[in-house]
């Protein structure tokens, strides 16, 4: 038991955000066996609501293409309302991340044309050969997001496994009525997120600084 605990635990530590991709595509087997272990995930009655749509090649050049004209052009409209703020301690390890990133990337604080720039590495993909768009039952409302919650924290946790990098990007579906229109998804589908996916580039320097976690003291609240 403790050996499954510690290859889990190492995984987990390995895993990270990676915002800079190579350009070799990912063999379909290895695709099918990343969903096929998160497939495995929890679900609230059995519901299994999430799907994904996964492109490679044309299919991905082409909807990067159609993404970034849709954020340089559309206000966002996600089936999720994004949150209404992110209060204290979060608004802190919100900033504290976006701070490590611009440093990873020789960009200063006040240098907005550079952080808007930036940010729009997410509507490229951040360069990455695949991406797979995490949609779940509109139905099933928050329920069936957090039941997908865990089916893309399973994927992340599989890729690595195999040696793939991976990035949820909850921006991405700031553009759901677009997605389903270029996929031909129907109106049930509730866009939750994108995962861009592929062998990271280990020498780019955006792929070099980790996030801080929260002591167990911040998370654990033992009760006698």
């Amino acid at each position: 038991m403790s050996e499954a605990y510690d290859t889990l635990n190492a995984l987990l530590r390995a895993r990270h955000s990676c915002r800079a991709f190579k350009p070799e595509p990912v063999p379909e087997d290895t695709v099918a066996r990343i969903v096929s272990a998160a497939a495995q995930t929890a679900s609230w009655c059995n519901a299994q609501p999430w799907q994904v749509t996964v492109t490679r090649g044309a299919a991905t050049e082409r909807f990067r293409a159609a993404l970034v004209e849709a954020a340089t052009s559309d206000a966002p409209c996600p089936d999720l309302p994004w949150p209404e703020g992110f209060p204290g301690v979060y608004g802190e390890r919100r900033r504290a991340c976006g701070y490590q990133l611009y440093e990873a990337v020789g960009i200063a604080r006040d240098d907005h044309t550079a952080r808007a720039e930036q940010s729009m590495l997410n509507f490229y993909l951040f360069g990455a050969p695949h991406v797979a768009i995490v949609h779940s039952e509109a139905a099933l409302r928050a329920y069936g997001a957090m039941d997908t919650g865990g089916f893309v924290s399973n994927f992340m946790l599989a890729a690595k496994a195999l040696g793939v990098d991976t990035i949820a990007q909850a921006s991405v579906a700031g553009h759901a009525p677009m997605i389903r229109a270029h996929f031909g998804l129907p109106e049930s589908r509730m866009i939750l997120c994108a995962i861009s996916f592929g062998i990271g580039d280990a020498d780019h320097p955006v792929n070099r600084f980790r996030t801080a976690r929260a002591d167990l003291s911040d998370i654990l609240d033992p009760r006698d």
